[in-house]
């Protein structure tokens, strides 16, 4: 057999391409926030993480321009030798603070934050709990700590947000081995919020710690934006706080938040940060002023819970059965990959763009569009959106 094979005979995206519209790798000629210039057409941005524009907000880019001219393009060298900059060091200090932690470190990517996390602290006895639902960059760490340590019987996934499952599997596991439980803070398919208060009881009652995936939570749900365990009261309970730059704070990169031991440890151990050149100083300034602007003006996340609100209220009166929540993420499932296309193709026609959710990144019968509000979309945008959902309903959606 050749290696190769599976290569020759993949098929699936010409079958898309073949059969439906096309909705993956969109060129984006120009970007002004909630306005794009997509293959040549302008359309709504209803499918951003960048959750407050900071990408393109003047103050951050400045910010980013006066990085590059003073550091240049990239630290050519990992943070264990020449790679670290006073910046990184301002940048981690201030997230510490605002996430309420002792200590922080900075990543390139979020994906590879969690395998920074979790491979370096999970050996041959200790059991990772992971929700079923979990970010696919979880899944992908627990899988290569599984290829380097341990058994099948030591990667737990519980059914998705039930607390109860989790509690049963935590009370099977042995007394002598490390417990680590690991959640999506908010799950970035559905908008759902983890059940954080349950899941800390369960963890207390059983010597586990609790690692939090918040990437779509920071900057959107809690005390000034500070995520998941901010808005339930409960940072002292959440042991491990993962996140990104590049969703609240409009950058790139990621973090791990947690005690000064922890995150001692971890830049000693962990594979993902130690053999990895440093994240460039663009990036990290401009993190830093889009942090640095979120507390200036909080009213952002109060505009960006609004909007959404509103969008939710205006698709149910249109007829679709929108879930309840507090985060910019709207989930519309439609259950067929295919119906997803058509529908993805109609709004794009309508002057919207949105996010396509299919399987294997969501289950069978749970394929998506997924909408994403950012708080520099205005009233405008929100009634282009509701014009769209009603130009089509009757045309290709089920709801």
């Amino acid at each position: 057999m050749d290696l190769f094979d599976k290569v020759k005979t993949y098929s699936r995206a010409k079958d898309i391409l073949r059969n439906s519209v096309f909705p993956f790798h969109p060129t984006i000629e120009e970007n002004n926030g909630p306005l794009v210039k997509m293959d040549g057409k302008t359309v709504v941005m209803a499918g951003s993480s960048d959750y407050h524009g900071f990408s393109q907000n003047n103050r951050v880019k400045e910010a980013a321009i006066q990085a590059l001219s003073k550091y240049g393009i990239g630290n050519n060298g990992s943070r264990l030798h020449n790679g670290t900059l006073d910046l990184h060091l301002e940048l981690e200090e201030k997230l510490a603070k605002f996430l309420g932690k002792e200590a922080v470190i900075t990543f390139n990517t979020g994906y590879q934050t969690n395998q920074g996390a979790i491979v370096p602290l999970i050996g041959k006895n200790d059991v990772i709990f992971s929700d079923r639902d979990n970010h696919n960059s979880i899944v992908q760490a627990a899988l290569i700590s599984r290829g380097t340590f341990l058994n099948k019987d030591q990667i737990i996934r519980y059914r998705h947000n039930d607390m109860n499952h989790l509690d049963q599997c935590l009370k099977k596991a042995p007394d002598d081995h490390g417990k680590l439980i690991v959640s999506d803070g908010v799950f970035s398919m559905s908008g759902t919020v983890v059940d954080l208060p349950n899941m800390v009881e369960s963890a207390r009652k059983t010597n586990a710690k609790i690692m939090l995936d918040d990437a779509h939570g920071i900057g959107v749900i809690g005390n000034n934006g500070a995520g998941t365990a901010s808005y339930y009261g409960l940072d002292n309970e959440v042991d491990i706080i993962v996140g990104t730059l590049s969703k609240g704070f409009g950058s790139f990169g990621g973090f791990i938040a947690g005690s000064k031991e922890l995150i001692h440890y971890l830049t000693y151990t962990s594979s993902a940060y130690i053999f990895s050149a440093s994240l460039p100083s663009a990036n990290v300034a401009a993190a830093m002023t889009a942090l640095d602007i979120l507390l200036e003006e909080p009213e952002r996340i109060d505009k960006i819970q609004a909007l959404t609100q509103t969008l939710r209220d205006g698709l149910r009166s249109l007829g679709y059965n929108v879930p309840d929540g507090v985060v910019p993420i709207i989930p519309i499932i439609l259950g067929d990959d295919m119906q997803v296309f058509k529908t993805w193709g109609e709004l794009m026609e309508h002057g919207v763009y949105t996010n396509v959710a299919v399987s294997p990144a969501v289950p069978e019968g749970q394929q998506m569009i997924r909408i994403r509000l950012m708080s520099t979309h205005e009233e405008e945008h929100i009634d282009q959106i509701l014009n769209a959902f009603s130009n089509i309903k009757n045309q290709v959606l089920v709801y």
